[in-house]
């Protein structure tokens, strides 16, 4: 189906909803009809994790299409986890519900820039969180995501020079608890760079029986008030097997969904994010992750775009240290079940 210009300037296919429509309904329909499967990433609102067919984090979203015989990939995410998505599965259509859907730590690393700065640094192996784009990871040794980025690290040699980006907060957290000295690129979160320390030391106060769990992103200060540091799926099993009634959750706020979900019986605080003077938000969410919505899934299958292409030259490139990544998982991280 040929697409409007108004939604490519959009980026989105803005065309109305029939009313009195089911929208879960259809959108099951429309995925056994054309063989499309769900990915969500647990950042997204509730609804659309609801009814993907599988909700996780960035490294269980790779394993996941990495697998899956689906014709069709529809990411609920943001742009970089499509080109993950695409480079891993070059013969089927990859979708994304939002091309404008970005991410702050992607566009804080421009594959020149990268390019640029490894040549000042010969000799260096490079080491790239997923939150970056297909052309940053096609000049990068191997991948990693918070939940695997020590297990990667740990890997190499320990006198091996590595530079590591984007994200300096997840690269000091594993310089700390590695003993390594990497080189890192300045790049943040601008979610996780963004949370109270005041405000999670007073909801602290108010809930002392509470533990504080922190992702890695967050800068070193709210790291240490953190009873446990993990990423979003490591956060969510901790809540799940901790004995803990209260916890206070310092990573984006969608996640206190599955949290919710999981253990319905416990309380989940989203940590408070720093706030302007007359704004305030008792939560810290990330607005490219909210531009996925049930209704753009509807659209975006329907009419099957937006779709995300990968040059296949930088994919080529791409692929090697996405497979590398993957294949060090393996060894410890068993593949979502499907």
């Amino acid at each position: 189906m040929e697409v409007k210009d108004s939604w490519r300037e959009k980026g989105y296919v803005d065309e109305p909803i029939p009313e009195g429509i089911d929208l879960n309904a259809e959108i099951r329909r429309m995925c056994k009809e054309k063989n499309a499967v769900i990915l969500a990433h647990y950042y997204t609102e509730g609804a659309v994790q609801d009814i993907a067919d599988f909700v996780g984090d960035s490294l269980a979203l790779a394993q996941w299409s990495a697998k899956t015989d689906a014709d069709i990939i529809v990411m609920c995410g943001v742009h970089f986890m499509g080109e993950t998505n695409k480079i891993l599965c070059p013969g089927k259509k990859v979708l994304v519900l939002d091309l404008n859907a970005g991410c702050s730590l992607a566009d804080s690393c421009k594959a020149e820039d990268l390019k640029a700065f490894m040549d000042e640094h010969p000799g260096y192996k490079v080491v790239s969180y997923v939150n970056t784009t297909a052309a940053v990871k096609a000049l990068t040794d191997v991948v990693v995501t918070s939940s695997n980025a020590k297990l990667v690290i740990d890997s190499f040699p320990q006198d091996e020079k590595l530079i590591f980006g984007p994200d300096k907060n997840l690269g000091n957290y594993i310089n700390s608890v590695t003993g390594r000295e990497m080189l890192l690129w300045n790049g943040g979160c601008h979610v996780h760079g963004q949370f109270s320390l005041e405000g999670i030391l007073k909801l602290k106060e108010e809930h002392p029986q509470a533990k504080i769990l922190v992702h890695p992103e967050c800068p070193a200060p709210i790291q240490k008030v953190a009873d446990v540091i993990g990423s979003t799926a490591g956060l969510l099993k901790f809540a799940i097997k901790d004995e803990a009634t209260e916890f206070i959750v310092a990573t984006e706020s969608g996640i206190l969904h599955e949290m919710t979900k999981a253990c319905p019986q416990k309380v989940f605080l989203p940590a408070p994010p720093e706030t302007t003077e007359g704004i305030g938000c008792s939560c810290n969410e990330c607005e490219f992750m909210k531009l996925n919505t049930l209704k753009k899934l509807y659209n975006t299958l329907k009419y099957e775009w937006p779709t995300i292409e990968v040059d296949p030259a930088i994919a080529e490139k791409a692929l090697q240290p996405i497979d590398k990544m993957l294949a060090i998982s393996k060894q410890t991280l068993p593949p979502p079940s499907l």
